[in-house]
C-alpha cells in the first residue's frame, strides 16, 4: 500500500486544477486547492486525482480529503462536491468516479464518500450505481437549497422576484440607517463573537475562530480573492455579518451571524441582498441560499409557519427572496474494508455526526 507522501503527485499544477475546476459546469469551491488548503490546517489530508483523455488534457478529477476516525478505526475519504467532470458523459464520469475510489484505496481508506454537485435525478442516480456506489443516509453539504437567478437585466428584476415583505424589510433596514461595509481579517473576532451567539441561540455547532482566520487568509486574500465579509451595521454598531463566496458563476452563502440587538432593523434581509449585489458583480448568474430543510415544496409552504426546530427557521427567511427549491444527489458511499466501515458506521450513530463536516 502506497502512502500519500509516496505516490506520484498529480500531473496537473495547482493552478491548472484550479482553473479547470472553476471552468466547468460541475466545478465548485470545495473542490479548489484553496479548499483542500484550509482542510490541510484543520485536521485533514488531502490528495488530488486526476483523469486525462487521450489527448493528454485533464478530463475530470477530484480534491479528496482524508480524515482519521475515532477509536482507532482507521481513514476515511470524503469528496465534497466532486468528482469534477462532465457528468453528462456517463462513461467519462464513471471513469472519474473509478479512478478517485482507486486512489482512495491506495492511500488505506476503508471507504469512500462522495457529494457530487448533481442535482438528483433518476439518471445520475444510474451514473453512480454504475460506478458501484450506494447511497448514504448522512450527508455533509446541504441536500437541499434555494438558487436565486442572478442572470436578469437590472437588479431590479432580482428585488421583483422576491416576496413583497422581503423587499419591504430590505427597504426598511436602509430606511432606518442600516448599512453594509466590506470587512477583514481584523472583524473576523467580531464575526466570531456573533457566530456564538446565533450558534447559541439556534443551536448548532460552529468551527473555532482560528478556522475562520485560515479561511480568510486561503479565500479573501492575495491574487484568488474570492470571498467576502460582509457587514451589517447600525450607528457603527455590527448587527449582522455573513462570508460570500464568488466561485464559477455562483454565488453561495457559506457562514452568516447576527445579534440578539437590533433585529427589529432587519439587518440580515440587507446583507443577503448585498451578497447578491456582490456576487452579481464577481460574474455570478445564481446564488445559493446553502440550506433548507430536506422536504418537498409543498411540505415546506404547508409547515414553515408552525416549525422551529432543524433549518425550518431559516427557511422562512429564505424563502422570502424568491429562487427555486432545488435537491442535490445527496452522500454516495463505497466500502474497501467492511468491518472498520461497519465500526465507523456505529461510532456515527453513537456520536451523532458522521466525522465529514467541512
Amino acid at each position: 500500500m502506497r502512502t500519500r507522501k509516496e505516490r506520484i503527485q498529480p500531473a496537473y499544477p495547482t493552478t491548472m486544477w484550479d482553473i479547470f475546476v472553476e471552468q466547468n459546469t460541475y466545478g465548485h469551491f470545495l473542490q479548489t486547492s484553496m479548499w483542500g488548503d484550509l482542510k490541510s490546517k484543520h485536521g485533514w489530508s488531502t490528495d488530488r486525482a486526476s483523469l486525462v483523455n487521450s489527448e493528454s488534457e485533464l478530463a475530470g478529477g477530484s480534491l479528496i480529503l482524508f480524515r482519521r476516525l475515532p477509536y482507532g478505526i482507521g481513514t476515511i475519504a470524503y469528496v465534497p462536491r466532486g468528482p469534477v467532470v462532465n457528468w453528462d458523459d456517463r462513461a467519462i464520469a464513471v471513469a472519474a468516479i473509478q479512478n478517485t475510489s482507486k486512489l482512495a484505496r491506495e492511500c488505506g481508506a476503508i471507504g469512500m464518500v462522495v457529494e457530487p454537485a448533481l442535482l438528483d435525478t433518476p439518471s445520475d442516480q444510474r451514473t453512480l450505481t454504475e460506478a458501484k456506489l450506494f447511497p448514504m443516509s448522512i450527508s455533509a453539504q446541504p441536500r437541499r437549497t434555494i438558487w436565486v437567478n442572478l442572470d436578469v437585466e437590472e437588479e431590479v428584476d432580482i428585488l421583483a422576484a422576491m416576496k413583497q415583505k422581503t423587499r419591504y424589510n430590505i427597504g426598511l433596514a436602509k430606511r432606518k440607517g442600516v448599512t453594509i461595509r466590506e470587512g477583514g481579517i481584523d472583524d473576523l473576532p467580531m464575526f466570531y463573537n456573533l457566530m456564538q451567539t446565533t450558534s447559541e441561540r439556534n443551536v448548532f455547532a460552529i468551527h473555532p475562530l482560528e478556522y475562520y482566520q485560515t479561511f480568510m487568509k486561503t479565500f479573501a486574500e492575495g491574487e484568488r480573492r474570492i470571498a467576502s465579509l460582509l457587514i451589517a451595521e447600525f450607528e457603527h454598531k455590527p448587527l449582522a455579518a455573513m462570508i460570500a463566496v464568488a466561485f464559477s458563476k455562483r454565488g453561495t452563502y457559506l457562514y452568516g451571524a447576527s445579534s440578539n440587538e437590533g433585529r427589529d432593523l432587519m439587518p440580515t434581509y440587507l446583507l443577503q441582498w448585498e451578497a447578491m449585489r456582490w456576487s452579481r458583480l464577481h460574474g455570478c448568474v445564481t446564488y445559493d441560499l446553502w440550506g433548507v430543510p430536506d422536504q418537498d415544496e409543498a411540505t415546506l409552504e404547508a409547515n414553515f409557519k408552525d416549525r422551529d426546530d432543524g433549518l425550518w427557521g431559516v427557511y422562512r427567511f429564505k424563502r422570502g427572496f424568491g429562487g427555486q427549491i432545488v435537491r442535490h444527489i445527496g452522500a454516495w458511499g463505497q466500502v474497501f474494508q467492511p468491518l472498520r466501515w461497519w465500526l465507523w458506521q456505529q461510532a456515527w450513530k453513537f456520536r451523532k455526526t458522521s466525522g465529514l463536516s467541512a
